[in-house]
């Protein structure tokens, strides 16, 4: 019976790397609101049911700024919560702020895509003819009720 082989041990310097990777990490979730979550959580959904693949290029399109700071801690607890998962690939970021590092292609999960389609879409405006847009609305402020 063979056993397992070890796992290699981190040098000093690693784990004081994890450390503050992980201590950012924790910062930025504790500065993260409700809001922010949500709505990138939408914009996942939105992206998700409209292609098969996504990334924060393609998210970031859809977010105002103030999300963009919370973006890749939304994306982790999107990935944590079962929602979308990496398909391996990467590309460069758009984002001026990272300096065309790469970042993760995702996709949804089977429980991504039953969530986003159970996601209700916004009710679509009925254009109004050229006629009515002309036309201005009229209040009938002495009619019968």
């Amino acid at each position: 019976m063979s056993t397992p082989p070890r796992p290699r041990r981190l040098s000093v310097a690693e784990r004081l790397a994890a450390a503050g990777r992980d201590a950012t990490l924790a910062d930025l979730i504790s500065r993260t609101s409700e809001w922010d979550r949500l709505l990138v959580e939408q914009a996942v959904y939105a992206v998700g049911r409209a292609h098969a693949e996504l990334s924060a290029n393609s998210l970031r399109e859809l977010l105002p700024e103030l999300a963009h700071g919370h973006l890749g801690v939304a994306i982790k607890a999107l990935e944590r919560g079962g929602i979308i998962e990496p398909t391996g690939q990467w590309v460069p970021s758009t984002s001026a702020a990272t300096k065309g590092h790469r970042i993760a292609v995702w996709r949804l999960t089977p429980r991504g895509r039953r969530l986003a389609s159970a996601q209700q879409l916004p009710p679509q405006r009925t254009p109004r003819s050229r006629e009515q847009a002309r036309r201005p609305a009229q209040l009938d402020l002495f009619g019968a009720a």
